[in-house]
């Protein structure tokens, strides 16, 4: 008898199994959402970039929607991708709090959730996320910080900032890993640490944000910023207040490495932590199609690693 209930177990695994591999699709037969943060940042189409590539070398088609940096227009984007019979779907969670319930929504109706660049903490239901090692991306910016201030001979009583975002999770982790290297050195160099505000992701705001902080801290030694929008802007407010304030920006797009090699820009511009924006839309897309075909993702958080970009290494545009 016990053999006989055993032989049974067997079949019924081996039937669940069968069923499993039965209702998997051939790559050429899935369709994929994703939900950039915003097709106005170059980082952004970079990550375009990589999921059409992949989507062309696997053969999956790819439907690409932007959600303007907002939760709200990212919870629509997501129902209307189920509407659309996505198989998984994939997006930069730049306002989790706004969007974690349409995530786990859909995770309810048998659409598996993936992430990149900015994932969701408050639901377990994400399958793999991929982005920068934006902690660690702080701190290269944090350790390019310091380093301006011993080019320029400040080593005690300098004024830096930091230009912020505290919406997206990527965001409040650069500007952790930033504020760490600040925590560390800051009785060494009886640092002033200035929060210039939140930039909300927009280059006129950082700008405004600039111009007031200069009027309150015109000898502001170095700027840090957590994403590249906002040196544009507070490029623009240091020259138009005539400062001589050193910026460290985090992306590291195009238009940071021409101005880190432009001979007036670069006086300000000095340095960017640079990521792999096509990278991340490859691999996001790479493991989405793992996941769909073979049950499983390689880990389900894939960082990759941030490095700093300087007069020494950046590229001029073509």
């Amino acid at each position: 008898m016990k053999k006989f209930v055993a032989f049974l177990v067997v079949l019924v695994v081996m039937s669940a199994s069968c069923a499993c591999f039965a209702a998997a699709k051939d790559v050429k037969d899935l369709k994929l959402g994703f939900i950039l943060g915003s097709r106005e940042h170059a980082f952004y189409l970079q990550i375009e970039k990589g999921i059409e590539a992949a989507a062309k070398e696997m053969g999956f088609t790819a439907v690409v929607l932007e959600s303007e940096l907002s939760g709200a227009l990212a919870t629509e984007r997501i129902e209307s991708l189920i509407v659309d019979g996505m198989d998984a779907i994939s997006l930069a969670c730049n306002e989790p709090a706004a969007c974690t319930n349409a995530i786990e929504a859909a995770d309810k109706e048998g659409v598996p959730m993936f992430t990149f660049d900015c994932t969701s903490e408050l639901t377990k239901v994400i399958k793999c996320f991929v982005g920068t090692d934006n902690y660690q991306g702080g701190v290269v910016g944090g350790e390019a910080t310091i380093a301006q201030l011993n080019a320029l001979g400040l080593k005690e009583g300098a004024t830096v900032g930091i230009i912020g975002y505290p919406e997206p999770q990527s965001c409040i982790d650069r500007e952790n890993g930033w504020m760490s290297v600040m925590n560390a050195k800051k009785d060494e160099y009886k640092l002033k640490v200035v929060n210039v505000g939140n930039y909300q992701g927009q280059a006129d705001i950082a700008q405004n944000l600039m111009s007031d902080a200069l009027i309150s801290y015109p000898d502001m030694a170095v700027v840090f910023t957590v994403g590249d929008p906002a040196c544009i802007g507070a490029l623009a407010a240091i020259k138009a207040a005539g400062a001589t304030t050193k910026m460290i920006g985090f992306d590291a797009n195009p238009e940071a490495h021409q101005a880190i090699l432009d001979p007036t820009d670069g006086k300000y511009w000095v340095a960017d932590v640079a990521q792999n924006p096509y990278k991340i839309g490859y691999t996001i897309a790479e493991e989405m199609v793992k996941y769909l075909t073979k049950g499983a993702v390689d880990k389900p958080v894939i960082l990759i690693a941030p490095y700093l970009v300087d007069a020494s290494n950046a590229v001029a545009s073509k």
